[in-house]
This record gives C-alpha cells, sequence and structure tokens, in this order.
C-alpha cells in the first residue's frame, strides 16, 4: 500500500516520505499508537516506499510506492525476501528465537532491495529476552536495515529499548476517515460505515471487530431516544421511551440475554457518541471532530434541548449507565433509570 492510501496521519506519512526522500530516515523506529489505527500499514507503505522500482511524486508527498512494480507487488503480497514481518506466535509472544533470526538475517546486505526493512509487529509481545537481544542491534543497527517495532503499548518495552527509538505517535482516527476505509476497503455501506465508525473510537479495527450488534440500527434508536426525550420530563411518558432500548414484542424477547446486553451496550454507545456530539455543537467547537457529522442537521436541532451542560450530564448518566451493564444489571432496569436521566 503506498503512502498516499495511507488513511489519516498526513503529517506523519509526509515526515517519513520525507525522510526518504532525503535519506535521512533513522535505522530503528517506533510506531506507538491505539489498536486498529494504522501503524503496521504505514510500515508496510514506509518498507514500498523504500524499495520501490518506480517511485512517484505526489503533491504532498515527497517520495512513495508506485505501488505497481514488482517490488511493490511482493512487499504487498508478504514475499518480499527484503521485507521480514515479526509477529506474536501460538503463544502470543515473540521469542527470542524469532529475533535471533532477523538479526542475524540483517546483518547481510539485502538480496534484491535498496535496503531491508524489519517490522515487528505487536512489538510489545517481546519476551524480556528477545527485547535484550534486539538491543545491541538498535545501538549500531546494520547500515543497509532499518527495523519499525509497531506497538499499541509501547510502555511494554523495556526502557533502555525504548530510549533506542525514536517514537512517531499515530493519533486515533477521525470518524470520517474510519468511515472512509471501510467504504474503501471493506465494502460498508454508507450507513453501516458510519454507524460502525461512530462507535469505533478512532480505530479501524475496532469498527471491523463490532459485529455483534446492528451498530446501523443502534445509532438511529439512540438519535430517536435524544429526539424523544428532549420532549418531554414527564417520568411515565420517559418510561414508555425506554422501550426503544428494550424488547418490545415477545419475539425480540426471546432474544438471548448475551444478544439483548450487546445491542443495549451498542445503543448506550452510540448515545455517548451522539451526545458528544451535541456537546461540540452547542459550544460551536471544531465541526471536523463530530462522530456523527452526516447527522449534524438532526443533532443541531437538538441543541436548543441539549445544550452544552446537558449534554455532559447526560453523557455522564450514559457512562454511568454502560458501567452498571458491565457489572451485569439488568437491561431493563438500565434502560428504565437511564431515560429518567437524560
Amino acid at each position: 500500500m503506498p503512502f498516499r492510501d495511507i488513511i489519516g496521519h498526513r503529517r506523519l506519512v509526509s515526515l517519513l516520505s520525507r525522510a526518504v526522500a532525503r535519506e535521512t530516515l533513522p535505522p530503528a523506529l517506533l510506531f506507538a499508537g491505539g489498536s486498529g489505527v494504522g501503524k503496521r500499514r504505514t510500515a508496510v507503505a514506509l518498507a514500498e516506499t523504500i524499495n520501490c522500482q518506480q517511485p512517484v511524486v505526489t503533491a504532498d508527498i515527497e517520495r512513495d510506492a508506485c505501488g505497481k512494480c514488482a517490488s511493490c507487488k511482493r512487499i504487498a503480497r508478504g514475499v518480499h525476501p527484503d521485507v521480514i514481518v515479526v509477529e506474536p506466535g501460538d503463544t502470543g509472544t515473540i521469542k527470542i528465537e524469532q529475533v535471533r533470526d532477523v538479526v542475524d538475517r540483517a546483518g547481510y546486505r539485502p538480496f534484491e532491495g535498496r535496503r531491508r526493512v524489519v517490522v515487528i509487529d505487536e512489538a510489545d509481545a517481546l519476551v524480556p529476552a528477545a527485547q535484550n537481544a534486539l538491543l545491541k542491534t538498535l545501538e549500531e543497527p546494520p547500515s543497509a536495515s532499518v527495523f519499525v517495532l509497531v506497538s499499541s503499548m509501547p510502555d511494554a518495552l523495556l526502557p533502555t529499548v525504548r530510549s533506542r527509538l525514536p517514537r512517531l505517535r499515530f493519533a486515533p482516527l477521525l470518524a470520517a476517515d474510519v468511515a472512509e476505509a471501510l467504504m474503501r476497503d471493506h465494502e460498508y455501506a454508507e450507513p453501516d460505515a458510519r454507524a460502525a465508525a461512530a462507535d469505533a473510537d478512532g480505530s479501524i479495527g475496532r469498527a471491523l471487530s463490532a459485529e455483534s450488534a446492528d451498530l446501523a440500527g443502534a445509532r438511529e434508536m439512540a438519535r430517536q431516544l435524544l429526539e424523544q426525550t428532549a420532549r418531554t420530563s414527564d417520568p411515565t411518558r420517559r418510561l414508555d421511551v425506554a422501550r426503544l432500548l428494550t424488547p418490545a414484542t415477545p419475539a425480540q424477547a426471546r432474544r438471548s440475554s448475551g444478544d439483548e446486553r450487546d445491542q443495549l451496550a451498542a445503543c448506550l454507545r452510540a448515545l455517548a457518541s451522539l451526545l458528544r456530539d451535541l456537546g461540540i455543537l452547542a459550544t460551536r467547537a471544531d465541526r471536523r471532530v463530530l462522530a456523527n457529522a452526516d447527522l449534524a442537521p438532526q443533532l443541531e436541532a437538538l441543541t436548543t434541548s441539549y445544550g452544552s451542560e446537558r449534554s455532559m450530564r447526560a453523557y455522564t448518566a450514559v457512562d454511568r449507565a454502560l458501567g452498571a451493564l458491565e457489572r451485569n444489571a439488568s437491561p431493563k432496569v438500565v434502560a428504565d433509570w437511564l431515560v429518567l436521566q437524560l
């Protein structure tokens, strides 16, 4: 995958591209950030750019892989002899034997590429002995090799390892970027992509793993809940509104309790996301950070009822409701309590 196809992280992509073009790339790097935000993809894009046979230049990227030459295609398929990806084995750890093997291979000249690139994915899974085996190489890296350690928990690495690695911090993606990736790379329909992105907290990986609940339906349910609670403060009517959150028909009630709990949790997360956006709109903050930008007109209409203070109180109530649900409270009790707090 070329740099230009990386979703988000434009500043980091530009920095890496410029370093490759000007031959100032450090011999070892640490890509740190939340899980599923594109760190490994960026590491592979870096390997492609370094070894591309026909590099290209774009308006905002000084050097990029073509994505079409034999080298780029083999790297994308994971079969290039000079691009090595190390990842945890069946035990969930990266053992010393794996590190010794790549250190030994990195000591030789690249077989066909410009530089050998070693990507250690989930580097926090390196056992202490493996990290110590890597230390000397990080201190005196071979001139023809680049090491990229990728981690969502960089502080789990030994301090001696961290101190030898310049760190690039990958921030969570904007919801719009997550939705774009889901539609472009995973064939999501736009409504499903928008709902999954709002629930994903800036992580494409989290969005892809959230398949147990109907996220689009949960978000629509949450939106309706806000509209209806905005219209009335009467407790009896609000308890009627709670039926949106819990099974309303015998067929729905026969669902497993786990499914009901998962769907309610998805609805509560969607509700928290909408309330966060209402707070942004009410305070006239930067609209680019809206998680539900496609619902902005409907949310704008709700700001007269849900101002910044009420949105914050409601957000806190949703957070408490999620905590109660995780502690195995009854979904119906949680839903009834919540609608009285909104």
